[in-house]
C-alpha cells in the first residue's frame, strides 16, 4: 500500500481524472472506486478526500450539488464548466511527470555520472 506521503500530490489529478469520466461522484463512492482501480493500494480516506474536494470547490474546479437518498443527504461533485479545462490541464500536467519520473526507475537507465571533487 502507498504511503500517505506518497501519494500525498497524486490525490487531486487522481479524483479531477474520476470525476471527468464518470460525471457527478459522492465522496464514499470516489474512495471505492480508488480503491477498486488501484487494486487496493490507494486506500483514500475521507480525512484527506474532503480537504481536496472543498479546495477544488473553492477554486471554481468543482461544484456541489445536494440530493436526498433514502432520507439521507448526499453530496455530489462535479467539474464546474470552468474547471474543465483547469482539470484536464492538472491531469496532464501530472501525466508528464509520472513520465519523466520512470526514467529514473529503469534499471540502469543509461546515466553514468562521475563527480569530481
Amino acid at each position: 500500500m502507498a504511503s500517505n506521503d506518497l501519494l500525498k500530490g497524486m490525490l487531486k489529478p487522481i479524483i479531477l481524472k474520476l470525476l471527468l469520466e464518470n460525471g457527478k461522484m459522492y465522496g464514499y463512492e470516489i474512495t471505492q472506486l480508488v480503491k477498486e482501480i488501484s487494486g487496493g493500494e490507494i486506500e483514500l480516506t475521507f480525512g484527506a478526500l474532503y480537504p481536496i474536494l472543498h479546495k477544488l470547490e473553492v477554486e471554481g474546479i468543482v461544484k456541489t450539488e445536494s440530493e436526498v437518498i433514502n432520507n439521507r443527504n448526499r453530496i455530489y461533485y462535479s467539474i464546474t464548466q470552468k474547471g474543465n479545462s483547469k482539470a484536464k490541464e492538472k491531469i496532464a500536467e501530472f501525466e508528464e511527470m509520472v513520465k519523466t519520473l520512470k526514467v529514473f526507475f529503469k534499471p540502469n537507465f543509461g546515466l553514468k555520472y562521475e563527480f569530481i571533487g
